[in-house]
């Protein structure tokens, strides 16, 4: 097994050279990257109506083509889950990652080409593992088994085209692995891509506990919820009972930060490294490529071209758009991608900034709009409003404000839960019964909400302050915020104003 963990890390770091490549040439890299992405695609249906064959530079790509919503591109992605190729992207598309989050609809649907799916979201796992033992050499990645815990995992087939299937991610991108990788993973890929959490957690539990476990990677709030049943399975204190090799977890989709002490409870081990990844159903976006640090490494040679969307353009009709190049250190952009899945100039709906310009390093900074995205659940405005609206008229109730914030979990045995300050003119008629109903609406709006929702596993039942009248109006006057320019902020991915709130509550 150490002769094969050699020969493995050794391959692995032969990567290294190319990622330092585009570390040192990362504008020609894009370039060379855009180029190559007009040229594949100026004879498709959308190359067509956009004059690809036209473009020379990339003055004349901003020119023709307009940032694109997925409200915008989804009439092409539609055409292509019906059958008809050739529209976005020249080779054959038939399969969908499937995606909540978006403002118009329950779910979408973002199309994974062959070569999205081995040059970005393959190449990206790839040099995760190349990044990880070039850091560290002593490690022995390869003696083990790697635990992936995916999403929601089931793949289905379109009704409307026998010939694709949509999952998400995790699903699509297991389903399509190389062999090598299948035999180097736990659980069995059927377990993987079960969708009913509740058994999925039971049978993954059993399966990989008696596992040589030497790396976990997934969404930290689905990793707790696993490790405490392996803990509980086998009355163990901590996992390295059960895993004594574990080495690195490699997490990504939400903020690691509240999660940190909590893993180190599960894992009392100094020697236990963490590793962050950007990656979503469009593309993996970013590594992070230096111990010890939450900046992630921008990808630059994944068939991806970057644009960029500064803040005070966010809502624009008609927003400036800058290239890589122009970026400044710690502002925040709106991140706009053209892809070799066929997404052309299109708007991903997350928020960066820049940490580091040589190489060029970015944090992720949230979403263009408020959010609560503590635990994969990208719960939006929208949603919230709607769900509001929704619990309000089925209550009798009148709501004038409200934000909501999430609770973190508070040790190993806690779960995470959304915490709301409701202010009413009219209250509820039945307060619980207005909680039950915002909780129902939410999980029917929102599947991402509703998967963490399901029987309590992951999210909790939402816990509701129901203010008396006045409550939003004295807070906003202490932050000097009153008049009609300034909106009480309905969600945020931390508890800045909602304890700020509970202090006026008290």
């Amino acid at each position: 097994m150490d002769v094969l963990n050699t020969f493995m890390t050794w391959i692995f770091k032969i990567r290294i050279g190319q990622i330092d490549n585009f570390k040192e040439n990362p504008i020609e890299v894009q370039q060379e990257t855009f180029f190559d992405l007009i040229k594949t695609a100026r004879k498709t249906q959308f190359g067509k109506k956009y004059g690809f064959s036209d473009v020379r530079s990339l003055a004349d790509f901003a020119r023709q083509v307009p940032v694109h919503t997925y409200e915008e591109m989804q009439p092409y992605i539609e055409q292509t889950m019906k059958g008809e190729q050739n529209v976005i992207w020249p080779t054959d598309i038939n399969w969908f990652s499937k995606s909540s989050g978006t403002t118009g609809s329950r779910s979408k649907f973002i199309p994974v080409s062959s070569e999205s799916l081995e040059d970005c979201h393959f190449k990206g796992g790839k040099d995760m593992l190349s990044l990880y033992v070039n850091n560290y050499p002593d490690s022995k990645l390869f003696t083990g088994k790697s635990l992936a815990i995916g999403g929601s995992s089931e793949v289905n087939t379109l009704d409307i085209n026998k010939n694709s299937q949509y999952g998400d991610i995790s699903a699509v991108i297991m389903r399509n692995l190389p062999v090598w990788a299948q035999l180097a993973r736990t659980p069995s890929l059927e377990t993987a891509l079960m969708s009913e959490w509740e058994e999925k957690i039971e049978k993954m539990a059993r399966e990989t506990m008696h596992e040589n476990v030497v790396t976990i990677s997934g969404v930290p709030t689905w990793t707790i919820v696993l490790l405490q049943r392996i803990m509980e399975i086998t009355n163990s204190k901590n996992i390295l009972e059960v895993w004594p090799n574990l080495e690195v977890f490699f997490h990504g989709a939400v903020a690691f930060g509240p999660y940190r002490r909590l893993f180190e409870e599960i894992i009392p081990s100094s020697s236990m490294h963490y590793m962050e990844t950007y990656n979503a159903s469009e593309g993996f976006f970013g590594i992070q490529d230096q111990k010890d640090s939450d900046e992630l490494l921008l990808m630059l040679d994944y068939g991806i071209y970057y644009e960029f969307i500064p803040m005070e353009d966010w809502d624009s009709d008609d927003p400036k758009v800058i290239p890589l190049q122009e970026v400044e250190l710690d502002k925040n952009y709106a991140v706009v991608i053209s892809t070799n899945g066929g997404l052309w100039r299109y708007k991903i709906g997350d928020t960066v900034k820049f940490t580091s310009l040589t190489p060029y390093r970015i944090k992720i900074t949230g979403r263009t709009k408020h959010f609560i995205n503590a635990f994969g659940e990208e719960v939006i405005v929208e949603n919230a409003e709607k769900a509001i609206e929704i619990a309000a008229e089925a209550t009798d109730a009148i709501v004038v404000n409200f934000t909501a914030a999430p609770v973190y979990f508070e040790g190993a045995d806690s779960k995470g839960a959304h915490e709301w300050i409701i202010e009413f003119s009219k209250q509820p008629n039945d307060e619980q019964a207005f909680t039950g109903k915002l909780d129902a609406a939410l999980r029917e709006i929102n599947s991402d909400y509703d998967a963490k929702r399901y029987k309590d596993m992951a999210l909790d039942r939402p816990r509701i302050h129901f203010a008396h009248q006045g409550t939003f109006e004295k807070w906003m006057k202490c932050r000097g915020k009153l008049g009609g320019q300034n909106k009480v902020p309905r969600l945020a991915n931390n508890r800045d104003y909602i304890d700020a709130l509970l202090e006026i509550l008290k």
